[in-house]
């Protein structure tokens, strides 16, 4: 048998191909970035050529690494298959999901009772990485995404429409009342990370393209988003669902104008996953109910 390169080697040349940073693969696997350069460079001595193309301090994959990549990631989720179902040969199933976590309390786990219900055997490990993507098939079987193309190389459930508004907290507006859009130029506006334009989407439809707010803040988690709007903190452009399933008095919607998101939640994985009795026991399930 041919002998293989390090899978540790291969780990961080598919972490860099598909995040695009050094720092941030590193980051993923709790490396230095030097140690993970070094990964990278014995893999390249193995195969005897070049895998990025070096820019001054990024790497950028060339076709030889395109192409390498495209090979190995189908038997690298192959044995992460085979594994799964040697770890899960017992009664036991267990499904390795990313979720953000808004989704995740506001919709996902008040149903879940009835999947443990139908299927008892089945067990989920959650995870609210920012990374699912790039690690399906590496530590996670599925996600659940907000985004407005998923990657058309993965399988993906689209988990509906959504609309979008503005919401703050009631006494700040009680104090700082927006009556017209341009009084949104004296207020902070929040963002999601996950929904960069979502506000833009809502000025275009509002027919106010140049407006711009007194300062953006972004955050990277909806719960603390929603929490800021209702201490008064900051305008929130955010989707319907959320503000419908928080059911916090604290917050209301501002100028009463809603608009229809480009942005919606997905089930991904990729495909060979669905070989994966777990995955495809709650592919089907979700694809049953409507959250």
């Amino acid at each position: 048998m041919r002998r293989l390169p390090p899978l540790t080697a291969l780990e961080a040349f598919i972490q860099v191909a598909r995040l695009g940073s050094v720092k941030a693969a590193a980051e993923e696997l709790a490396l230095s970035t030097p140690a993970l350069s070094r990964r990278i460079q014995s893999l390249e001595r193995y195969v005897g050529r070049p895998l990025f193309d070096r820019k001054h301090q990024a790497l950028e994959i060339n076709a030889d690494g395109t192409a390498l990549l495209n090979e190995i990631a189908p038997a690298l989720d192959s044995i992460a298959v085979s594994v799964d179902k040697l770890i899960s040969g017992g009664n036991q199933l267990r499904l390795r999901l990313a979720v953000l976590p808004l989704f995740a309390s506001q919709r996902l786990l008040p149903i879940l009772g009835e999947l443990r219900q139908a299927f008892p055997q089945l067990h989920i490990d959650i995870e609210t990485t920012p990374l699912a993507i790039t690690r399906l098939g590496e530590g996670i079987d599925a996600a659940i995404i907000l985004s407005r193309d998923p990657d058309p190389t993965l399988h993906v459930h689209d988990l509906g429409r959504e609309s979008a508004f503005l919401v703050g907290g009631r006494d700040h507006l009680r104090a700082h009342p927006v009556n017209r859009p341009e009084d949104l130029a004296s207020h902070t506006l929040l963002i999601h990370r996950d929904m960069p334009t979502l506000f833009d989407e809502w000025k275009q439809a509002m027919g106010v393209p140049q407006l711009e707010p007194a300062s953006i803040d972004t955050f990277d988690s909806g719960p603390l988003m929603l929490e800021a709007a209702a201490q008064g903190l900051g305008i929130a452009a955010m989707l319907a669902s959320h503000f419908t399933h928080s059911h916090d008095e604290r917050i209301e919607k501002v100028l009463n104008f809603e608009i229809e998101s480009s942005y919606r939640y997905y089930f991904v994985c990729r495909p060979k996953a669905l070989q994966n009795r777990a995955v495809k026991i709650f592919h089907d399930w979700l694809v049953n109910h409507d959250v």
